[in-house]
């Protein structure tokens, strides 16, 4: 056990982590040359399209040091706030920590935010500068910020390079010395904690584990813990870049197990494995359930299909254990799932996947976060979605979520910076330069008000410089109306929103302008209404297709043309009580794009 090192690479978006475990990877001889392509860990093809890591990835290696053979198991994790929940699971199975900054860009906020769930799991972290090869590279300053936020010596600091292969000879010497080899008794009873799953359609569920007490053997009978299920342990092995099985696997070290495992809902992250014979006294202490941000409806496009979306969005759970789901129906959409997520990224990401790995395609209703509706007698109601406001004359109030944002940027944007929170309804808090160019804000703000293109606004203004990271402090008494979307006299609860009552109207005139170009004219008027309870606040119309019924009439009465101006007159009149309008997708999603 005293040759195992557990440890995960944690950074802000694009510092280069994945680049770094590609060399690691090589350099250890996991891969050979011809197996090897860029961000080889990054399987999923939305990862390689778009450049980014969505799901942690484990993976071991063998590397001699000093004559001794070490096993080395690394967890690459993502960046992106919205992913926040691989990283904390990936840093619960660990004892150390590569913390990477990039020596152009310096410390930004995911990187601290990163650090602090390091720190509070008690992990060895070893500072590597990354990127030092580029032109604008700033090692020395960069290393005195690291130097000020960790306190850590001179020499701790490593200087490396992902893409040309600097520094990783120190990389792997620190991990050696410095991160300690498990603890742990491999005769004592088995007490493994599962931190990821995956679906295999052949062989069930892929269960990925790290053993904390005792060994674990194949054929064994083990038992999850939270689930009470037992299983038969038909094949256990270590994660190399392609499964390898193993006979047994002892504390201290990572690996996966197939026991045929047919239900996704049987498998929790965070469950405790253990023996069913000779159990183990406690559960370890999991993950901490996860916060939804943002909720939004996911509905199938053809009703029928509501059970197979089920199934896909369990299978989809097991991958991403961050999605959160219950059944929920619509008026005009039926049956489907209202969702939570932790972000407008990963809520776009869920979408994509269900597409492509699931060939599911759906409809997505507007995101919105959770409420509090305080009613007269003083109880709490909790409101996902605006279809579960209660009646306005029994709320006394209503609460909304509030989180406390934290901007880093460039001196020079602090400006539109301040000036885009304060329309958000920010309240600035503490402003401190970190360096003389480099500011940290820390801002009070509505979290409905950023969950939709704050961060794209943010990005632009300070032209990609501004990193931001965020969390919940709570919940305070707001002013919030419910906005309902009305076409011909009928309210569409997929398009209704919950809003500020001084922004109401504003994005009720928007939202019926927006609505009127998308959509399709129809053999009759299209009323499109904003209301707010009874009253309506906005309204646009979609003229009428008209079918000209003169073009007979040449010469003749006036009475006859009038005669049968009037038979149309009517013909709409009594279209417009029985036609129903057909709302296309591209219309729930023009909320999101109302700029």
């Amino acid at each position: 056990m005293k040759n195992i090192r557990n440890f995960c690479i944690i950074a802000h978006i694009d510092h280069g982590k994945s680049t770094l475990a590609d060399r690691l990877l090589e350099f250890t001889h996991t891969v050979t040359d011809r197996e090897m392509q860029n961000q080889l860990l990054d399987d999923m093809d939305l990862e390689r399209e778009r450049g980014i890591t969505i799901k942690s990835h484990a993976i071991q290696m063998n590397y001699e040091y000093e004559n001794q053979e070490y096993i080395l198991n690394l967890i690459d994790t993502p960046g992106h706030v919205d992913f926040s929940y691989e990283v904390s699971r990936s840093i619960a199975a660990c004892e150390g920590a590569l913390l990477i900054v990039d020596a152009s860009q310096g410390i930004e906020a995911q990187t601290i935010s990163n650090l602090y769930l390091a720190l509070e799991h008690d992990l060895e972290i070893i500072p590597v500068i990354n990127k030092i090869d580029l032109p604008g590279a700033e090692p020395e300053v960069v290393k005195d910020q690291v130097m000020d936020l960790l306190g850590c010596a001179d020499e701790d600091v490593i200087y490396a390079s992902g893409k040309e292969g600097i520094g990783i000879t120190e990389i792997l010497e620190a991990i050696i010395t410095r991160i300690e080899s498990p603890e742990g008794n491999p005769d004592s009873p088995l007490q493994a904690m599962i931190f990821d799953s995956e679906f295999n359609s052949y062989r069930g569920v892929e269960v990925i584990f790290r053993v904390f007490n005792g060994t674990l053997r194949k054929g064994d009978k083990v038992k999850f813990v939270n689930t009470g299920k037992v299983y038969n342990a038909e094949e256990i092995g270590v994660l190399k870049l392609q499964n390898t099985p193993k006979e047994s696997i002892s504390a201290g070290n990572v690996g996966y197990l197939i026991s045929g495992i047919k239900e996704a809902s049987e498998v929790k992250v965070g469950d405790t494995i253990t023996h069913q014979a000779k159990p183990c006294q406690n559960a370890i202490k999991g993950f901490e359930d996860v916060k939804p941000m943002v909720f939004a409806g996911i509905y199938p496009v053809d009703t029928s299909e509501f059970e197979e979306l089920r199934a896909s969005m369990e299978k989809l759970q097991l991958n991403d254990a961050s999605l959160v789901w219950e059944p929920e129906t619509s008026a005009a959409l039926g049956f489907g799932f209202r969702c939570g997520f932790l972000g407008m990224l990963h809520m776009e990401i869920v979408q994509e996947r269900l597409e492509r790995e699931f060939d599911m395609t759906v409809i997505t209703t507007v995101p919105s976060v959770e409420f509090r509706a305080v009613k007269t007698d003083g109880t709490y109601q909790e409101v996902n979605a605006p279809s579960e406001m209660p009646e306005p004359n029994t709320i006394s109030h209503i609460e909304e979520p509030f989180i406390k944002a934290q901007i880093i940027t460039k001196s020079e944007f602090i400006g539109p910076v301040i000036a885009l929170c304060m329309d958000k309804r920010g309240v600035i808090i503490n402003q401190t330069y970190l360096t003389s160019d480099r500011v940290e804000l820390i801002f009070e703000l509505p979290l409905s008000e950023i969950v939709f293109d704050f961060f794209d606004k943010l990005k632009t203004i300070s032209r990609g410089y501004a990193s931001l990271d965020y969390e919940l402090i709570g919940y305070r008494q707001s002013s919030m109306v419910k906005l309902d979307i009305m076409l011909n006299g009928e309210k569409v609860d997929a398009l209704s929103a919950i809003v500020h009552r001084d922004k109401a109207y504003d994005w009720g005139k928007r939202l019926c302008e927006k609505l009127r170009s998308l959509l399709p004219r129809q053999m009759f008027e299209i009323a499109i209404q904003a209301a707010i309870g009874t009253k309506v606040i906005a309204r646009e119309s979609v003229k009428a297709l008209r079918k000209n019924v003169l073009a007979k009439c040449y010469g003749g009465d006036i009475t006859r043309k009038r005669k049968l101006l009037e038979k149309q007159k009517k013909g709409k009149k009594r279209m417009r009580n029985v036609g129903n309008v057909e709302i296309p997708q591209e219309a729930f999603m023009a909320v999101l794009k109302l700029d």
